[in-house]
């Protein structure tokens, strides 16, 4: 006692005090939600404790506190995700020895140090499989249809490091499921391990309707520098309507009659006046029994009436000209500015554009359909409403007979296009929706017979996660592991309570949905959800998948921004981390792997790893030898 002063032992009394005061409170709630903690699965009661356990701690704002034990030496109680009263008891037992009397912690149901940790990595294990050496974060990859009819693809993919393989209900279907499936066991056989499968319930998402198609017109223009000089022409593909398409991606794919096209050589040129009336020419390079390449350095508007014709004396015959006939027409779209109206229907009618008031009828605002009718029924109005993951947002005004009016709030500066099968949030709204819809009960079926995790969408509430526990176990798969995607406010604002209903399943895990989550949370909101999204988790002992947009401009034009390769970085705090598919989906994985591996040397969860630096080295080298010193 006599290495303390006065003024330094009331300090420490204080902190005890405090401490012996927030550790009652703990334990307090511990007893409250023991019903909860005793209805977990046996080998998930320590998480739901340590849950109830977490949500006590963090009920304070524990700043001043951490501030003080900091000062001290002391653990500012800043990393006690998955060990909270083993935290809290060894700064008490610390603080005691300095004050020179025992103190012994009354047995925890919350486990110890080791155990929280080694629990999360169990279930981890459990949910996902093991991760590849040198990396605990798992990378899951979602499956495009391609790979149904791709062995080679799903081969390359766990081999480049993929160590699950997502399937979404919403598009395709058993066949084509089943095929992907039947790949991804036979590459993990072939690789030596095994390959989980997660699938989807698509749930009751809410889409635009479709919208009247555009006209058939086929735009070719070739590629310009800043002075508008030419530097790649336009290639298009002439072939026959059953010839199959070029390997290497067309400007256009133009059908001709076989006949006609049979006469073009190399070097050939076809004559044609496209929709605006300006004179164009083809010029063929290259000619086989499977079409043809036409090259144009001048930009052409063509439709199913542009006739096009052999060039040169040679060819003038009577059968000189074609017309193009049929065109597919261009994907119907509806652009909304700041300002404008816009109808959304409770049917799928074909959306269309605001239609100006004539013959004495008054002008029409735009109007569109949507798939989740029933929804429209619970809006009011003053709530926010969202099209497209947030590129069109607006507030709804006017509610009648089944309608929604929204007056349109934000857009692009030149107004932004919605198009049919786009997602619609309704943040606002108290919105009372099956959880697993009848698609959702026929999928559920498949899901249980082949796949190693089902995905709950849209999950909000206790009753959801229980609604879909029941359907598994009438399927005879209770065990099935689980995961609640995160991606609605009311999902966030209700995940406590719907981990412990979760963690009545042996395993379990959560998906933090970014890209409905940022819509209905604010995009300023998205990284502090994550982050409170992680550490609830954590506590839980429950795993996370990070997904949504990771390395998203690799896997779809194979080059990445500085801001996503950070995002790859951080998403090592999750137990997995989803990339979306692409052309360069390959590229991705590769890319992930190796910054998860890198970023496992230095982060975990929110510890950073004190692995020795490169730049630390400096003052022990000579200037030659400094890692990435600047040159003279």
């Amino acid at each position: 006692m006599g290495e303390f002063d006065q003024r330094e032992m009331a300090a420490l009394e204080a902190l005890v005090q405090e401490l012996i005061e927030l550790r009652a409170e703990i334990v307090d709630e511990a007893a409250l939600q023991q019903p909860g903690i005793a209805a977990a699965h046996d080998n998930q009661r320590h998480g739901a404790a340590n849950l109830a356990a977490y949500l006590a701690l963090r009920r304070r704002d524990l700043r001043p506190l951490q501030h003080r034990l900091a000062r001290m030496g002391l653990s500012s109680l800043g990393r006690a995700e998955s060990h909270v009263l083993a935290t809290v008891d060894a700064v008490l037992t610390m603080l005691h020895r300095a004050l020179g009397r025992p103190w012994l912690p009354s047995p925890s149901v919350c486990g110890d140090f080791d155990q929280g940790s080694a629990l999360l990595r169990e279930q981890a294990e459990a949910l996902l499989g093991s991760a590849a050496p040198e990396r605990s974060v798992r990378i899951m990859v979602t499956m495009p249809a391609a790979a149904a009819d791709d062995y080679q693809l799903v081969h390359q993919l766990l081999a480049a490091g993929a160590e699950c393989l997502r399937i979404n209900c919403a598009h395709d279907d058993a066949a084509c499921w089943s095929r992907i499936i039947g790949h991804a066991r036979r590459a993990g056989q072939a690789l030596g391990r095994r390959c989980r499968i997660a699938m989807d319930l698509a749930g009751p998402k809410m889409r635009t309707g479709p919208v009247a198609a555009g006209p058939a017109v086929v735009k070719i223009r070739p590629v310009r520098d800043a002075y508008g000089r030419v530097t790649v022409k336009s290639r298009v593909w002439l072939a026959a309507d059953s010839a199959p398409l070029p390997a290497t991606a067309a400007a256009a794919n133009l059908a001709l009659p076989e006949a006609w096209l049979r006469r073009l050589r190399v070097g050939a040129s076809v004559k044609l006046t496209d929709a605006r009336g300006r004179r164009r020419t083809l010029t063929v390079v290259a000619a086989d029994a499977g079409g043809c390449w036409a090259e144009a350095d001048r930009t052409m508007y063509l439709t199913s009436d542009t006739v096009l014709r052999y060039a040169g004396r040679h060819m003038r015959r009577k059968r000189s000209a074609v017309r193009l006939g049929t065109l597919p027409q261009a994907e119907g779209g509806i652009r909304l500015r700041k300002g404008d109206r816009l109808i959304v229907a409770p049917n799928i009618t074909p959306g269309r554009e605001a239609q100006p008031g004539q013959a004495g009828r008054p002008a029409a605002p735009a109007a569109i359909g949507c798939t989740l009718p029933q929804a429209l029924e619970q809006v009011r109005p003053g709530d926010a409403i969202y099209f497209d993951d947030g590129k069109i947002g607006g507030v709804v005004n006017k509610v009648e007979a089944g309608f929604v009016q929204v007056l349109v709030t934000q857009s692009a500066p030149g107004g932004s296009v919605l198009r049919a099968d786009k997602g619609i949030n309704l943040p606002d709204s108290a919105l009372q929706l099956a959880a697993l819809t009848t698609k959702d009960l026929a999928d559920l079926e498949f899901i249980a017979a082949h796949a190693d995790i089902v995905q709950l969408s849209f999950a909000n509430t206790a009753d959801d996660v229980a609604l879909l526990q029941r359907h598994l176990a009438r399927l005879g798969r209770p065990q099935l592991p689980l995961v609640l995607k995160i991606e609605t406010r009311r999902g966030f604002q209700n995940l406590p309570e719907m981990l412990l209903m979760a963690l009545r399943s042996p395993v379990c895990g959560v998906m933090i949905a970014r890209g409905d989550l940022a819509v209905e949370c604010g995009f300023e909101r998205l990284a502090e959800v994550q982050e409170e999204i992680l550490w609830i988790c954590e506590a839980a002992h429950v795993p996370v998948i990070w997904a949504t947009q990771v390395l998203e401009s690799l896997a779809q034009r194979g080059m990445p921004s500085r801001a996503e390769v950070t995002d790859a970085a951080m998403s090592d705090r999750a137990e997995c981390v989803m990339l979306n598919k692409g052309p360069y989906v390959l590229d991705a994985v590769r890319m992930l792997d190796d910054i998860l591996r890198r970023m496992q040397q230095h982060q975990s969860k929110k510890q950073s790893m004190l692995r020795s630096l490169h730049l630390a080295q400096w003052s022990n080298a000579g200037r030659s030898e400094r890692p990435w010193a600047a040159p003279h």
